[in-house]
């Protein structure tokens, strides 16, 4: 007897429906065919030991099991309950009338309980467009699945549910999710909020900036200087998703496997931050089976990397080009897959191996030569695009001691939002561009114009500081961000006086 099952294969942060077709014959043998990996392969031990293990077993006849399309490499243990549903109905065990109708999902134990599965989301929203009735997987993630309206999802904790429900045994209730609600009721749940960073009222303003833009900034300072605890609360300055964002986001943590438990929706801006010893594939993403790296992870939100001349410099390397196209595109011999990386980056440094080059009150102990050795870590076309260049220095006590409290993140978000809508209505007919830091060179003319007077000041502070000419551009448009959040159609003066200030490591005298 013939039967058909389905699952389903993600590729990138994409799924394809696989139809698994299961016949059984006279003979005695097992195949299992359709370009399975080793994962797959060992799905007849954990099947049988299952099965058995319920009451059931395997008939002991020739089983012959085809996952088409068969050019499409299937990986993973996730195939288990389909493989084992589609046998008991070719044995008669299961009621194979409606079968056809669900996507099965689902890792078994050897007791015949369900483990989590990757992917859920994007499975479910093809199983949606292919207009299958409903999808079993895990309960584990059944939440996740739930957001797509319009598809029954059973959430279900061993193989025995599965088998009564089909049989009718059992009744299952379709979990739902109003998605809208979910969104919503948890689109302000930030753990850390500006209001308590004591001082260092001229690094949060470069954040505001930068969070208002767009920009990719670094912060520079001495240990303790609050580097780490003030980029850690920038995604609660930072516009709120939308609707579409939060999907894509999610679906992008569940290719990756990085759900909690019962999670559906992510609501809130992710922020990564990796160690330094990281290696290039895990930012960027890869592996023989490919899956999304911490920049696809960070993406529509904040990857911080702190102390960043201590990345290694290949691993730094591999940022340019996801910071210029935000998109990855990872290419093997018979395939390619692209995930997005829309992501701020975010990175800290000391200024020197002992960390108090330009300390108020403690002196560097470096040798000569050794601050520029140390900034030479970070190549030139890396700086160059990070438009945001801050000096942290660390806070006085009487400011610590202070018990007023700083401006909330709630107030510092309504001008980011505001200056955000701003340059929304300007780049509205522009293609992939948002925001100020996403200006090419070609609008940069157009869009960041400034006076006889400004073009006399900005020549002056490149003379002056011996600003290099990567910053010219930089600075028109952290000065065009400066201007937004100033409810101003012109960059003037102060505002690029402003924006001069944020280019510290382009001053070729900054490191003596």
């Amino acid at each position: 007897m013939l039967v058909k099952t389905y699952g389903g294969c993600v590729h990138g942060v994409n799924a394809t429906t696989i139809t698994i077709e299961v016949n059984i014959d006279n003979g005695v043998a097992f195949f299992l065919v359709g370009l399975p990996d080793n994962a797959v392969k060992e799905s007849h031990q954990r099947i049988e030991a299952a099965l058995k293990n319920i009451g059931h077993k395997i008939p002991g006849k020739k089983i012959t099991i085809n996952m088409a399309p068969a050019d499409i490499r299937k990986e993973g243990s996730a195939y288990d309950l389909a493989i084992a549903t589609g046998i008991l109905a070719a044995d008669g065990k299961i009621n194979s009338e409606n079968i056809s109708q669900y996507i099965i999902m689902g890792e078994l134990s050897l007791d015949g309980s369900l483990q989590p599965i990757r992917g859920a989301l994007p499975i479910a929203i093809q199983a949606k467009k292919e207009k299958f009735k409903g999808f079993i997987l895990p309960r584990y993630n059944a939440m996740e699945a739930a957001i797509v309206n319009g598809l029954d999802v059973y959430g279900v904790d061993n193989i025995t549910e599965v088998i009564g429900f089909f049989n009718g045994n059992v009744s299952l209730e379709p979990v739902s999710v109003d998605t809208r609600k979910e969104f919503y009721s948890r689109l302000n749940e930030y753990e850390f909020d500006f209001s308590e960073v004591k001082g260092q009222e001229n690094i949060k303003r470069s954040l505001e900036i930068a969070a208002a833009g767009g920009h990719n900034v670094i912060l520079i300072g001495p240990p303790g200087a609050g580097k780490t605890m003030l980029a850690k609360r920038l995604p609660s300055i930072l516009p709120p998703l939308n609707l579409s964002e939060a999907l894509e986001t999610t679906k992008i943590h569940s290719v990756a496997g990085k759900m909690a438990k019962n999670s559906s929706l992510i609501s809130v801006r992710p922020f990564r931050s990796p160690h330094h010893t990281i290696s290039d594939v895990a930012l960027v993403g890869g592996g023989s089976n490919p899956q999304p790296g911490e920049i696809s992870m960070a993406h529509n939100g904040v990857l911080f990397l702190d102390e960043l001349p201590e990345f290694k410099r290949s691993v730094l390397e591999v940022l340019r080009q996801p910071l210029e196209d935000r998109m990855v595109t990872i290419s093997r011999s018979k395939y390619s897959v692209e995930y997005p990386a829309s992501f701020m980056l975010v990175a800290s440094m000391n200024p020197c191996p002992c960390g108090y080059y330009n300390h108020p009150e403690k002196d560097c102990v470096c040798a000569a030569g050794v601050v520029q050795k140390y900034l030479n870590k970070i190549s030139g076309p890396l700086l160059d695009r990070i438009d945001i260049h801050v000096e942290v220095t660390p806070v006085p006590f009487k400011e610590l001691s202070s018990i007023h409290e700083s401006e909330k993140s709630e107030t510092i978000r309504e001008r980011v939002v505001k200056a955000r809508q701003v340059q929304e209505r300007r780049y509205n007919n522009m293609e992939n561009i948002y925001c100020n830091a996403q200006i090419t060179t070609k609008l940069l003319r157009t869009v960041c114009k400034i006076d006889d007077t400004g073009q006399t000041l900005l020549k002056t502070a490149m003379d002056r500081l011996s600003l290099s000419a990567r910053a010219y551009d930089r600075i028109l448009k952290v000065a065009r961000t400066i201007a937004d959040l100033d409810s101003s159609e012109d960059i003037k003066t102060d505002h690029l006086a402003e924006a001069i200030h944020y280019r510290s490591l382009d001053r070729e005298n900054w490191a003596g």
